[in-house]
């Protein structure tokens, strides 16, 4: 029998410790053998590097590194500098798997000789009751050319979480995820798609995302912003000049994108923020008010969000101060 190629799975470890075991264990349980596991302890203060040794104990195929926090893209960069697998895999520590994950991904990829193949992906509560579907999975396996998934990303269609990805490892040479940013998936993935050539997307749901309140996209107090709302826009900026360079068939799409994902900073921003002091609004103003035929013209855009844009164009601290409070009693309601 031929002998397995190895996979490396990934997990980023920082404060963890009530759901870190339901993780690995999740990974310990595939029937992909050939497997290490890197745990990367991120500068855990309560005890989470301890748990991370201590599972390690359990299984030889665990290695454990500890390192200064310094976010989860570090993390994740630590493991791939230190993976020795054919391929790599990515899980976050509070999601779990499903024991046929790998082993699906990997005999796809190695019958279709793709680079990078996708698993569905469902969201589980913390009550532990399933979440709507962010991604619909497709009802059958499909191939996306780099283009083809390039575009779903514009529509807000595709997955770009590399944790539902197996990925063949020699598209991380010289290439990492970018540190300090917090859509860094995203940002990473539309390097490696021109390169990869394209996705294979299966439809089962075998990743299991742990929807927790409080993390950094799921503030409960709205007050707080995200500076992930930053990062989407910058992406945006990114995916344009991507379009513009590699995918030219795509331009208004990825014009689509670059104005909603503006209008998602608008909708979010703290009108105490939207100030001629910060620079970062001022410019997302400045675009949108420079690319009001594109907002009319789109025809990607909803009827709804292109009239969002176009008020919080004209106005946008009224506008965005009565959407807050429409949003709040709502809540109550």
């Amino acid at each position: 029998m031929m002998e397995q190629p190895l996979i490396t799975v990934i997990i980023p470890v920082y404060n963890i410790p009530d759901c870190l075991e339901r993780c690995v264990a999740s990974v310990c349980a595939q029937t992909w053998k050939n497997l290490e596991i890197l745990l990367v302890d991120d500068g855990s203060t309560d005890g989470t590097g301890a748990l991370c040794d201590s599972l390690a104990q359990r299984d030889g195929r665990i290695r454990v590194f500890h390192k200064q926090n310094g976010g989860s893209s570090s993390a994740r960069n630590m493991g791939i500098e230190n993976a020795g697998g054919e391929w790599l895999g990515f899980v976050d520590s509070d999601d779990f798997i499903e024991p046929r994950m790998y082993e699906t991904m990997m005999k796809e990829a190695l019958k279709g000789g793709y680079r990078i193949v996708q698993i569905s992906r469902d969201e589980i509560g913390e009550d532990g009751k399933r979440r709507p579907d962010v991604c619909v999975p497709p009802k059958e396996a499909v191939f996306r050319e780099s283009g083809e998934f390039f575009r779903t990303l514009l529509l807000h269609e595709g997955d770009c979480s590399f944790c539902t990805k197996l990925v063949d490892a020699a598209l991380f040479q010289n290439r990492r995820f970018p540190e300090g940013e917090l859509n860094e998936d995203f940002y990473l993935l539309l390097q490696l798609l021109p390169e990869a050539g394209g996705v294979r997307i299966l439809p089962q749901q075998f990743y299991h995302v742990y929807y927790r309140m409080g993390s950094n996209t799921r503030k409960k107090d709205r007050s707080e912003f995200s500076r992930v709302f930053l990062d989407i826009v910058k992406n945006a900026d990114f995916a344009q000049k991507l379009a513009k360079e590699r995918f030219p068939q795509y331009e208004r799409e990825a014009a689509r994108f670059g104005l909603y994902q503006r209008l998602d900073f608008l909708l979010h921003i703290p009108v105490e923020q939207m100030t001629r002091a910060n620079a970062f609004y001022r410019e997302v103003i400045r675009y949108c008010r420079a690319n009001v035929r594109e907002t009319v013209t789109n025809p990607y855009l909803t009827k709804q969000q292109k009239l969002y844009l176009l008020l919080l164009t004209a106005a946008p601290r009224p506008v965005r101060a009565l959407h807050r409070l429409t949003m709040r009693m709502r809540d109550i309601g």
